[in-house]
């Protein structure tokens, strides 16, 4: 991804020091909408489907209520020192309308659209929704950048296969995703932990690609030592990086469909996804921000600046 300078002018978000954060689009970060920009180096995109789930029910709601935490991003990153917005052009593309009652058709209606957008040279960060909406994104990116490494932060696996007979579900998306090849075999899971259903699950789950990092791993590793590890298991491959918000823990994220106890603290997810400037990404989701279990929009505010980390680094890919 560049900055073509020979491209309009950057079009950056409303000023919150002349129109107070409150009021205006509710964009992510304010930022303009798709159709007001010529171009978009990387979109945000809303997938508001959450019929996929096993459990709470209420992701459907994520997207808006990230879009609303965000209205506190300001638009300078100390830690990367990064002004994204005044790098390359960022633009909020909206919600993708998808099939409330049919799995596969919803599956195949967001493919189509994010193939489409993608196609354009735009990057996205795909704001769920249930995690089944990586399966879309995922089908995207490899229309445009081949197989892909995913670095997937979950407290879950979703190498599973199939719930009551269905193959599409939020516990699914990664095993369906290396079935059709969309997967390289360098994959990782961050921050998995609790109970899975059977030992066998962890073998399956081995011979998909993926490598895994529990929380105790990651606190006995710390922040920069899962840095290093993810980026040698992905190395130059173009890399896809799936955010469950569950991965924190319930104190730090309680509106999610399938909390488990004992979770990354917002510090230590956003320092890792902050490390993830040196590797070549490509395309990223925020899933399962589930609003009516929230409290004081903690869930959404985390979800808001874990975007903002992703897109930061995007920014600093093109400058």
């Amino acid at each position: 991804m560049t900055n073509d300078k020979s491209r309009d002018a950057i079009v950056v978000p409303v000023d919150p020091q002349v129109q107070p954060r409150y009021a205006g689009w509710t964009t992510y970060a304010r930022l303009p909408r798709l159709e007001d920009v010529s171009h978009a180096d990387v979109a945000v995109v809303g997938v508001p489907f959450d019929s996929a789930v096993t459990y709470r029910p209420g992701a459907r709601f994520g997207p808006n209520a990230i879009r609303q935490a965000s209205r506190l991003v300001r638009g300078y990153n100390p830690e990367l020192d990064i002004a994204p917005f005044q790098v390359c052009q960022f633009a909020d593309a909206g919600d993708i309308a998808c099939n409330p009652f049919d799995i596969a058709q919803a599956v195949d209606q967001v493919t189509a659209e994010l193939t489409a957008l993608l196609s354009e040279g735009t990057r996205a960060v795909v704001l769920g929704g249930d995690h089944s909406v990586a399966l879309p994104s995922l089908r995207a990116a490899h229309a445009v950048h081949g197989p892909v490494a995913l670095v997937h932060f979950d407290a879950h696996l979703d190498t599973w296969d199939s719930y009551y007979g269905a193959d599409l579900t939020h516990g699914s998306p990664f095993r369906r995703a290396f079935e059709e090849g969309l997967l390289q075999e360098t994959n990782m899971h961050v921050g998995v932990r609790g109970s899975i259903y059977d030992k066998q699950d962890l073998v399956e789950d081995a011979k998909f690609g993926f490598s895994v990092i529990t929380c105790r791993d990651i606190t006995k590793l710390g922040s920069d030592g899962v840095i290093e590890r993810i980026r040698e298991r992905v190395g130059d491959a173009p890399v896809y990086v799936s955010v469950d918000i569950d991965v924190l823990d319930p104190a730090h994220a309680p509106g999610t469909g399938t909390p488990e106890a004992g979770g990354m603290s917002s510090r230590e997810l956003l320092e890792v996804v902050r490390g993830l400037d040196q590797v070549n990404l490509i395309g990223a989701d925020v899933v399962e921000v589930s609003p009516a279990y929230d409290h004081a929009e903690i869930t959404a505010v985390a979800a808001a600046n874990v975007t903002w980390e992703l897109l930061s680094v995007f920014g600093r890919k093109a400058r």
